[in-house]
């Protein structure tokens, strides 16, 4: 008989995976790339898209509309696309889509907490000043907390 102990991370592979996706190339290339995982593993997938609550857009009329639009957009240009993924393998990858507005990291970090992710996947960023001030991949590996894989 097996006893059961208490909850360890990463143990026989990731069980919870959770991956950021913002629309861009790289970050559905990290959704890619966590989907064979979880279908590999039988993990469970939290796909997360997060809007910034504050922008430089909000302060213009209209501005706050046109970043909901956009986060729309994406949104459902990636349940179209999570759709096609999951009628292409009849086996299946059990996957949720949040949509949350705040910050990337910390809608991240408290999602894998909740969560209890095993590992956290996100592109790396294409923006230059990240190298300086730290992305949200860097901030994510910085907190230690769970194992982080950045797709190129």
């Amino acid at each position: 008989m097996v006893q059961e102990g208490p909850f360890e991370y990463g143990r026989d592979g990731p069980k919870v995976i959770v991956t950021g996706v913002d629309g861009s190339e790289t970050s559905l290339r990290a959704a890619s790339y966590a989907w064979g995982l979880a279908r590999r593993s039988g993990a469970r997938l939290l796909l997360v898209h997060v809007t910034p609550l504050t922008s430089m857009s909000t302060l213009t009329p209209g501005g706050a509309a046109v970043l909901r639009e956009a986060s729309e957009e994406i949104v459902a240009e990636l349940r179209a696309e999570l759709e096609r993924a999951a009628a292409v393998r009849p086996e299946g990858v059990r996957y949720e889509l949040l949509v949350e507005q705040g910050d990337a990291y910390a809608v991240l970090s408290r999602v894998a907490d909740e969560h209890r992710a095993d590992a956290v996947i996100v592109g790396a960023s294409q923006q230059a000043g990240h190298r300086l001030i730290g992305s949200v991949a860097v901030r994510l590996v910085r907190a230690g907390r769970w194992p982080v894989t950045v797709v190129p």
